[in-house]
């Protein structure tokens, strides 16, 4: 039985003008494109009105967990999200050798939650993408080798510069996975491990990388006040290693450094005529979201989560945090200094004993507690064994059309999937650029903005068969009705479904039918070729 989107506006992700006519599919791939006669028992779609286009790309996604435990995963089917990219931020799943489990699930648990329903025992980015197989995912998968799993593998949790034996060894673990069908390597240079890795070493990491042809994705060391030598830094590792440099969620935080975007953008441009390969993607935004352990100086975070939770339980290197954070570390990206307290708010907590604080900012925290906003954090960081989210608001919308509309651009998500209220992007982001940025404020065409979140991300990822409507390709199909999409959760009532994503198609089944998940969960996980 084929199915036949009949008579909508065909947007093919190409960044062309669209043009109404058929979409036929069958064996879940397109077979035409053009005028369509109807068989008997076809299933036909009227998309009269509507525009049809390839299923949206998340580059940034953080459904590692939730694909395994909810493979539904309703908020991207129902935002249009046909694939997503996992292994974000250098801390993620895989690899993980059976004797860093315990400490690694407490690393990770703010990014990506954490379960008793899996035994945590798959070992490598095989054994994990077996498993995601093994639990039909609604949705696409694809993953990056994270830098934090490689460098824990090789040396442990501990924060002492890498030897050249050690990078040598790093190497030879991302080799190993990168053969397993990984799209390239990602760091979080915020994040612990990766943070104690220097320049060097992500240098022979990501000639090993290019090796392989796969993707550098980055959340780069400052997104605030050490912008400037941040990307600086990301521009020499591509140089030095051939490299594609694709940044992670682009922003400039906080107001102080505002005026250094043109400057970054002016380097990235530079960079990009000397021929290095990059791109960005961004959140439509002007607040994030992340481990609520960031605020925490990094000297806290070293020797993984148990050390964090043992230096929370001392008066006097709490004193030393306090100063620290008041005080600023050369280097650190302090999200109290360019947020504020008072802009920093909790979205997660992971026992019932704190479910209070989730929706108060760090300010109305202490307020609760009867303590000083910082001790009031600790508290709740250490009862919660650090698995707590925040949002933070760090720019302006002027800023958030400024990257937007960047032709290294393109949209994601960075949802984090846990409980408790979300920012808002988890259900929204791709939404909000079409009924936003597009319908309301005429920012980019439709055309522009749908090439952004299908056609561009599958160019990054060397997607052959996805991310344009085009025969022989997979059959990653979304109707959307353009007087209507947008996106509805807010900061205080995130968890609502966006409006105007009438029918999502992936690998030829419907997933979304007239608003209604249908629950086929036909995603597949995909490996990359080598």
């Amino acid at each position: 039985m084929k199915t036949i989107f009949k008579n909508g506006k065909v947007i093919d992700g190409t960044g062309n003008d669209g043009f109404i006519a058929d979409v036929v599919v069958n064996e879940g791939r397109i077979v035409t494109i053009g005028h369509a006669d109807i068989g008997v028992n076809d299933q036909v779609i009227d998309a009269t009105g509507k525009i049809v286009c390839p299923g949206f790309i998340d580059t940034h996604t953080h459904s590692d967990l939730s694909a395994i435990v909810n493979p539904a995963l309703s908020a991207k089917i129902r935002q249009g999200i046909t694939t997503e990219l996992l292994g974000q931020d250098g801390v993620a799943l895989a690899p993980l050798p059976e004797q860093y489990i315990a400490a690694w699930r407490k690393n990770i648990a703010g990014l990506d939650g954490d379960t008793d329903k899996i035994d945590w025992k798959y070992k490598n980015t095989e054994g994990y993408l077996n498993l995601l197989e093994a639990h039909h995912p609604a949705t696409n998968l694809a993953y990056l080798v994270p830098h934090g799993n490689i460098r824990m593998e090789a040396m442990g949790l501990d924060g002492k510069p890498s030897t050249r034996e050690d990078v040598a060894k790093m190497c030879e673990v991302l080799e190993r996975e990168l053969k397993a069908g990984a799209f390239g390597l990602s760091t979080g240079l915020i994040y612990m491990p990766c943070a104690f890795g220097d320049t060097a070493e992500m240098i022979e990491l990501c000639k090993v990388t290019a090796k392989y042809d796969g993707l550098f994705v980055v959340h780069q060391r400052s997104e605030a006040d050490d912008i400037i030598a941040s990307t600086q830094e990301l521009i020499d590792i591509a140089k030095a290693s051939g490299v594609w440099l694709h940044i992670s969620h682009m922003k400039v935080c906080g107001k102080k450094n505002w005026g250094l975007i043109e400057q970054m953008l002016g380097m990235l441009e530079q960079a990009q005529a000397e021929g290095i390969r990059i791109s960005f993607d961004q959140y439509p935004y002007v607040a994030g979201s992340t481990m609520l352990g960031v605020i925490l100086p990094p000297w806290v975070h070293a020797g993984g989560t148990d050390k964090l939770l043992e230096r929370l339980e001392s008066p006097e290197l709490r004193k030393k945090m306090i100063d620290d954070i008041k005080n600023g570390i050369p280097g650190w990206d302090n999200f109290i200094d360019f947020a504020g307290l008072d802009q920093i708010f909790v979205t997660s907590a992971k026992t019932a004993n704190n479910q209070d604080a989730v929706g108060l900012n760090l300010i109305q925290l202490g307020e609760l507690r009867g303590k000083d906003p910082y001790n009031a954090t600790f508290d709740l960081l250490y009862e919660e064994e650090n698995a707590v989210g925040m949002v933070d608001f760090y720019g302006t919308e002027e800023h958030v059309i400024k990257f937007l509309c960047r032709p290294e651009q393109n949209v994601c998500t960075d949802g984090l999937m846990g409980a408790g209220k979300p920012h808002p992007r988890v259900f929204g982001a791709f939404p909000r650029v079409l009924g936003k940025y597009v319908r309301e404020e005429n920012c980019l065409s439709w055309e522009a903005a749908i090439r952004k979140m299908t056609g561009k991300p599958a160019e990054v990822l060397g997607l052959k068969d996805r991310g344009l409507l085009k025969a022989g390709y997979a059959a990653d199909i979304v109707v959307l009705n353009p007087d209507t999409i947008i996106d509805k959760g807010t900061f205080i009532e995130p968890n609502q479904y966006p409006e105007g994503i009438d029918i999502v198609m992936v690998n030829g089944r419907l997933a979304l039918i007239n608003g209604i998940e249908s629950y086929a969960c036909s995603g597949s996980v995909i490996r990359k070729k080598y």
